[in-house]
């Protein structure tokens, strides 16, 4: 069975030696994903549109991999201010509350660019909503 590989053109994708998004079979794996839109961090300082939009990016992924957000079975969100978890579980619950994918989150010292606040990575099964 083939691996397929796909990357987003993050600047860091090259230097780190990673992909967007790495699938195999019905399986699909998503890096850890921010806010970065063309570039830059949007919405700085805005954990909740931050969680927003990097979802939208784990979304693009998917799609481009032959995947759904309905695929979803699991979730990792890093933070880097724990105190502001609701903001973020709320974004996240208005992708994922009817999908509800196992998920885990964590604080974070620092991501690697210090305007990023949240970052998210997924696990999916093709057809797993089904």
């Amino acid at each position: 069975m083939s691996v397929i590989r796909l990357g987003s053109g993050s600047p860091w994708e090259a230097v780190v030696g990673y992909s967007r998004v790495v699938v195999r079979g019905d399986t699909a794996w998503v890096s850890g994903t921010t806010s970065l839109v063309d570039g830059e961090v949007a919405h700085p300082g805005d954990p909740a549109a931050q969680t927003r939009q990097a979802l939208a990016n784990v979304e693009h992924a998917l799609e481009r991999a032959g995947f759904t957000l309905n695929d979803v079975v699991r979730t990792r969100i890093y933070v880097t201010d724990i105190a502001r978890w609701e903001d973020v579980g709320r974004a996240h619950g208005e992708v994922f509350g009817d999908i509800r994918p196992a998920t885990t989150m964590v604080q974070v010292a620092a991501l690697i660019d210090s305007a990023m606040l949240v970052e998210i990575e997924a696990d999916a099964v093709r057809a797993a909503g089904a």
